[in-house]
C-alpha cells in the first residue's frame, strides 16, 4: 500500500480534528499534530488553515452525505404516511448517530457567512440540496422531479430538516418525533386552507 503523502494526510487531519474539535477550536498545531506533518506544510499545500479545514469539511460532508442518502435509497415504503415516519425515524436516528456532521454542517453555514468564497461554494451546492429534499419528501427519483416541486417542496423540506436538527442537537428531550412532525404539518396545513 502506498505511502500517503503531506496533503493527503493533512486532509485527513483535518477532518479528523473537526469531528473531535469542531471547525472553530481546531489550531494549526492540532491539524499538524494529527496528519503528523510541519505546520508549514499547511500553508504550502492549502494556503490556509481555513482552506484547508473548508475543503476537509465539504469533504466530510459528501462522504456523511452519500452514506445517508444510500440508507434513505434503501427505504421501501411507498409515497405516504408510512414513508414519512420512516424517512424520519432514519434521519432523526442518524441525527443521535452523527451529532458532529450535523453540527459541522451548521458550522460550514457559519462559515459561508463570513467568506465571501466559501458563500459561493455553498450557494453552488444549495439547488442540490433542494433537490435531494424534494426527493426525500416526496420518494421520487431526483431526476425525475419538476423544478416547481424542487422550488417548493425541497426547499421547505430543507428547512424541516434544518430546524428539526437543531432541535434535536439543543435538546433531544422535547425535540418532534415523526407522529409530531406530522402532527405539526397538519396543523399548518389546516391552517392555511381555513
Amino acid at each position: 500500500m502506498a505511502r500517503m503523502g503531506n496533503r493527503e494526510a493533512l486532509l485527513d487531519g483535518a477532518k479528523k480534528c473537526l469531528l473531535e474539535k469542531g471547525y472553530d477550536r481546531t489550531t494549526v498545531r492540532d491539524i499538524a499534530t494529527a496528519a503528523n506533518v510541519s505546520m508549514a506544510a499547511i500553508g504550502y499545500h492549502y494556503g490556509s488553515r481555513e482552506a484547508l479545514l473548508q475543503q476537509a469539511l465539504f469533504k466530510s460532508l459528501e462522504d456523511w452525505d452519500a452514506g445517508l442518502q444510500a440508507q434513505l435509497s434503501r427505504l421501501d415504503e411507498p409515497k405516504g404516511p408510512k414513508r414519512f415516519a420512516a424517512v424520519w425515524h432514519l434521519l432523526i436516528e442518524h441525527i443521535r448517530a452523527n451529532p458532529t456532521m450535523w453540527t459541522a454542517s451548521f458550522e460550514l453555514f457559519m462559515q459561508a457567512r463570513r467568506s465571501p468564497e466559501l458563500a459561493a461554494v455553498y450557494a453552488q451546492g444549495q439547488p442540490g440540496a433542494t433537490a435531494a429534499m424534494a426527493a426525500l419528501a416526496t420518494g421520487e427519483v431526483e431526476e425525475d422531479i419538476d423544478a416547481e416541486t424542487i422550488r417548493t417542496v425541497g426547499a421547505v423540506q430543507l428547512a424541516l430538516v434544518s430546524g428539526v436538527v437543531m432541535q434535536w442537537m439543543s435538546n433531544p428531550d422535547t425535540a418532534p418525533g415523526p407522529d409530531e412532525i406530522a402532527a405539526g404539518l397538519r396543523g399548518l396545513v389546516a391552517s392555511i386552507d381555513a
